[in-house]
């Protein structure tokens, strides 16, 4: 599986604490697969929110023959949903989105979509277009940039849908929600 990164915009620093913050915690789960800075799109040179853009450096970096996670931010999550679309209409498997603060961002297809949101109405008013599969939202709440540079501070609940009602609820950090993922979504 190939995981790329998908940032907002916004200083390259934040990204850089987010993939830190990532590797120590994949580390920390046993994980030997880290994610390298190869991985995250370079916004000096493409634009995060316009999917085609997104999709050429997948063209670039991405094995099409591996299932891909993608992970987006903020307005990355936009160029992230549309370069899926474009990634599967090339019979290109897609594992999953993570679209972290992906606010507005409906989710188009039936691959797995996972929320991660700054506060509990950013994660409500997000499932009316499509809650997607599990999800996370911080609480206390904590800023937009906060939640990318910072995810191992960013505290709250990880959010199981059920079939019997209400869902089912975990505390953890937003850095060990994603990591979660990732680990769930390797082969």
């Amino acid at each position: 599986m190939t995981v790329i990164i998908c940032p907002g915009i916004h200083d390259v620093a934040l990204s850089d604490r987010f993939l830190t913050a990532l590797n120590r915690q994949l580390a920390d789960m046993g994980n030997p697969s880290l994610i390298t800075p190869e991985q995250v799109l370079p916004t000096q040179r493409y634009v995060p929110f316009n999917g085609l853009s997104v999709w050429s450096f997948l063209q670039e970096t991405a094995a099409p023959e591996e299932p891909l996670l993608l992970i987006g931010f903020s307005a990355g999550v936009v160029g992230a949903m549309v370069a899926t679309q474009l990634w599967r209409a090339q019979q290109r498997t897609i594992a999953a989105l993570i679209a972290v603060d992906g606010w507005g961002v409906p989710q188009v297809d039936d691959f797995p979509l996972h929320r991660v949101s700054h506060d509990y109405f950013t994660h409500w008013s997000s499932a009316v277009l499509g809650a997607g599969a599990t999800s996370f939202y911080a609480d206390p709440p904590v800023t937009h940039l906060d939640l990318w540079q910072f995810p191992e501070r960013a505290q709250g609940w990880r959010v199981q849908p059920s079939k019997r009602g209400a869902p089912i609820t975990k505390p953890m950090s937003a850095i060990a929600f994603i990591a979660e993922l990732i680990v769930h979504y390797s082969p």
